[in-house]
């Protein structure tokens, strides 16, 4: 076998030949967001936690949540946390046979990816200035 010329053609499919529809990025998407959430989770819940011990665990939990890398964490968590939101909506309308073609899927994709980052800033601004 290792002596047959294969010549130079492509492995099918490969990375050069075929590109995976937006629709299919978005849904592997919807899982790691759902990943990603349990990031946020567990610092709300260690801060949560640190608060009835005492003074000096608050302390800690509170200066890593506050810090420049807590808040990287908890805004890539509310990123997931509506991102992973309106892709359930866009499963409540698939389960109504809704948007099941492809251009209703890669426009619903668009919708949701825009509309998890209008809706994350407009939630950061909101709990920056309010």
């Amino acid at each position: 076998m290792g002596d047959i010329p294969r010549g130079n053609r492509p492995l099918s499919p490969h990375l050069s030949v075929y590109r995976l529809p937006l629709a299919a990025i978005t849904s592997i998407l919807t899982r790691a967001t759902g990943q990603a959430m349990l990031a946020g989770i567990l610092l709300i819940v260690w801060w949560l936690l640190a608060a009835v011990t005492g003074p000096q665990a608050f302390a800690t939990a509170d200066w890593v949540l506050r810090s420049w890398l807590g808040f990287l964490v908890m805004t890539v968590a509310l990123w997931s946390l509506w991102y992973h939101f309106l892709a359930g909506i866009r499963h409540l309308l698939y389960d109504a046979r809704l948007l099941i073609d492809i251009a209703g899927a890669r426009q619903s994709s668009i919708v949701i990816l825009a509309g998890s980052v209008v809706l994350t800033l407009l939630t950061l601004i909101l709990f920056i200035f309010a």
